[in-house]
């Protein structure tokens, strides 16, 4: 059970089997619910101010702001309520596309400072449609940032390597994650609107998590990352403010193999 700090809100933390915990509320209230300096990893996926509503057969919610300023000030306030859960040893990735994330980045340079960025992750994944008046969109942005440059836990993927050179051989990721999106026959897909692959979230728990480390996603939707980092038998603490959402991640992570704590 997470532990409150001072002043937190009343937040009903559920756990959902051993290692994980979920709740039901908003993403300021579930940082703000939090201990100081607990956390090892954020990834975030919020909404992206896409103007519409995302629908799929589990759920659906809005996905608008009035404008980018009143989006950017709603960021602002998570983060700014998020950073401190981090250990120095932490690490945040906030997961967002081209309409936001270059206003994001700032937000983050003054939160943590411009020395405690570290990559902007490019996941390309080809779905999607085209424009006869622009280049394709087919990728979103993973805005990569440390609490302490010199002390952050990392271990870099590794990959097939794709030269004739070192054919049959792995070598480390780049800053370019080529993982196909969920398409509809996907068996893992569950219906989430904005559901993501388990294997780009293996990968970014796997390199920026250490094996005996906490991962917080404040807007969980469908579950994917408690999922992902249950089944590297990392601890997690989830939340989403959506009751459908956290009905589905409760189910995903109920089904799971029990995963030593």
């Amino acid at each position: 059970m997470p532990a409150p700090i001072d002043t937190a809100p009343l937040i009903d933390w559920t756990e959902i089997g051993p290692g994980a915990t979920l709740a039901q509320c908003d993403w300021l209230d579930a940082a703000r619910s939090l201990g100081a300096g607990t956390i090892d990893l954020v990834y975030v996926d919020p909404p992206f101010n896409t103007g519409a509503t995302k629908r799929g057969e589990a759920g659906a919610f809005g996905d608008r702001w009035p404008t980018l300023d009143d989006f950017v000030s709603w960021l602002r306030d998570r983060l700014e309520a998020t950073v401190p859960l981090l250990k120095p040893t932490g690490s945040l990735l906030l997961h967002l596309d081209w309409r936001t994330s270059h206003r994001a980045r700032m937000v983050l340079d003054e939160l943590l400072g411009e020395d405690r960025f570290v990559n902007h992750l490019i996941w390309t994944y080809g779905l999607g449609g085209s424009s006869p008046r622009r280049f394709a969109r087919k990728h979103d942005d993973i805005l990569f940032y440390c609490v302490d440059p010199d002390a952050y836990w990392f271990e870099p993927p590794m990959v097939p390597a794709t030269s004739r050179r070192m054919a049959g051989q792995l070598k480390k990721a780049t800053d370019v994650l080529d993982i196909p999106s969920l398409n509809n026959q996907a068996k893992e897909r569950v219906g989430w609107p904005t559901q993501k692959p388990l294997q780009l979230l293996e990968m970014l728990i796997g390199a920026c998590c250490p094996p005996d480390g906490v991962v917080f996603d404040p807007c969980c939707g469908s579950g994917t990352t408690l999922v992902a980092g249950r089944t590297l038998g990392r601890r997690v603490i989830g939340s989403d403010i959506d009751a459908k959402a956290i009905g589905v991640a409760t189910e995903r992570l109920t089904s799971l193999p029990r995963t030593p704590s």
